[in-house]
């Protein structure tokens, strides 16, 4: 386990504003601690600076994860970020959309969101823009990308697609063999 370069630190933490915006600053100094990132087997994990000088006294071979897995660098070095962010980040999320009860089974299923189930978006939300979506009972689903701006939302037809899907609550259940 070892610090981000500061190439991984740039395109993590681009990643990470596409959603909470400059909100950043906020996980790392919490009232409750300091915390910080560490990567460890291409993966990148958050946890506070006492877990990580516990974590210190295990050997690397065998430490399988320490802390909240953030998400992981592909071979490419981007960035994907995995569902255990999302309790991290839905509370300091910038953009957000919540779908109808009946849209949410099928965002769950890792479809993207149509116009005929979103409930709400944010004022102001730009095409392209990070966004968590949310149950009309706000409760954090996952992670989405705006297909639409706020604006095209409202003239465009009910079958469009509003936002891409990212990644769901319900990828622990399809990839429960692939996740560690």
């Amino acid at each position: 386990m070892r610090p981000l370069t500061d190439e991984e630190t740039t395109t993590m933490f681009e990643k990470l504003s596409k959603y909470i915006g400059e909100n950043i600053k906020l996980l790392v100094d919490r009232p409750d601690g300091t915390f910080c990132f560490r990567l460890h087997d291409d993966r990148v994990y958050y946890m506070s600076e006492k877990i990580l000088k516990l974590a210190t006294n295990i050997s690397r071979d065998k430490l399988v994860s320490v802390g909240t897995c953030f998400g992981k660098f592909t071979k490419t070095t981007k960035f994907r970020l995995h569902i255990t962010a999302l309790d991290f980040l839905a509370p300091y999320a910038k953009f957000k959309v919540w779908v109808k009860p009946g849209a949410e089974q099928s965002f769950l299923y890792g479809n993207h969101v149509l116009k005929s189930g979103l409930g709400r978006i944010t004022e102001n939300t730009n095409q392209y823009q990070g966004v968590v979506v949310y149950s009309m009972a706000d409760v954090p689903l996952g992670f989405g990308v705006a297909a639409k701006s706020t604006q095209e939302c409202r003239r465009v037809d009910p079958m469009a697609i509003v936002v891409f899907h990212q990644t769901d609550v319900g990828e622990f259940i399809r990839n429960e063999d692939t996740l560690t």
